[in-house]
């Protein structure tokens, strides 16, 4: 695919799905059947949505190499080509990136969320030459997930602008680094498809940005559909109050719970199973929301208006 259709294809709220787990941490795959099911019925679809599987919150890292094939593949086989879904690859040396993103393709991922290698510690030279070779070895889109908070990660803007002449680099997953701001991404947004990766998607859209990353897709394509109508309509104000209405205090839900137990999945899992999406708990060492967590979970959507369910 061109990088033309794939913009078209990576836009719109980008739902990171939790991966369902059975009572002994085993990966529950006819839930995520049914589950991919549910969010294309509820609008998840090509060319409004992304679904996205096993990146870092739908715990990913916590899968094996036999484990991940099968969950995309089952997630594409649900989805019954009325989704485009996206898979994430990360933290492996180009080597072993190539491999997998060939089986990605092969299993019918139409792009892959690919960090740095961090582990690495790659200079931008480096990166460039990363994604360069991943992109000669496969036909479908790269998402760039530029993680500068994090040793290695960092993705400088004259890199992106580089990335112009990697034909596969279709997407960047971009927040503003240190010392930058929202006004860099006007440079290459004409270019990718750029995905807010934080809490400005009125302004990231109106510089030309594609898409945002949020804790609520899949939980309830509803509200994020509403959001990304508003994003579209060019409505900002309304969109980013809509959007501070409801992120913000989830924020600050999850960085207190966070502090039980980490885990990226645990609060997605909590809301997915509120909103009548269960996908079991996370695997341990994570612990799932107790029951006085979920309580307080259970009355901040309400307090939204939500349908909860659970």
């Amino acid at each position: 695919m061109d990088r033309a259709t794939l913009r078209g294809l990576i836009k719109g709220p980008i739902a990171t799905v939790p991966t369902p787990f059975d009572d002994d941490f085993e990966v529950d795959y006819g839930r995520m059947h049914e589950l991919t099911q549910q969010w294309v019925d509820e609008g998840l679809v090509k060319g409004t949505a992304v679904i996205k599987v096993a990146a870092a919150m739908g715990e990913g890292p916590m899968l094996s190499d036999e484990e991940w094939p099968a969950l995309l593949r089952t997630t594409v086989q649900a989805a019954n080509d009325k989704a485009s879904i996206v898979c994430g690859l990360h933290y492996k040396d180009t080597k072993r990136t190539i491999e997998d993103a060939k089986q990605a393709q092969d299993l019918g991922a139409i792009g892959l969320q690919v960090c740095p290698p961090i582990f690495n510690l790659p200079s931008q030279d480096d990166l460039i030459d990363y994604y360069s070779d991943l992109s000669d070895a496969i036909d479908i889109g790269i998402m760039v997930y530029c993680t500068q908070w994090m040793p290695g990660g960092l993705v400088e803007v004259d890199t992106i602008l580089r990335m112009k002449d990697i034909p596969q680099v279709a997407s960047i997953k971009w927040s503003p680094p240190p010392g930058g701001n929202h006004e860099d991404m006007a440079q290459f947004s004409d270019i990718f498809s750029v995905i807010e990766n934080g809490d400005s998607p009125a302004r990231s859209h109106e510089l030309g940005g594609n898409g945002y990353i949020n804790l609520t897709a899949e939980a309830y394509p509803p509200h994020d559909l509403k959001m990304w109508g508003l994003l579209e309509q060019r409505q900002y104000t309304e969109a980013q109050a809509l959007w501070d209405e409801i992120n913000a205090p989830l924020r600050e839900y999850s960085a207190k719970v966070d502090t039980r137990s980490g885990g990226q999945g645990r609060v997605k899992k909590g809301l997915s199973y509120l909103m009548g999406k269960p996908a079991g708990s996370s695997r341990p060492p994570s612990k799932p929301l107790n029951i006085k967590e979920l309580d307080e979970l259970r009355e901040i959507l309400v307090g939204f208006g939500w349908p909860v369910v659970n």
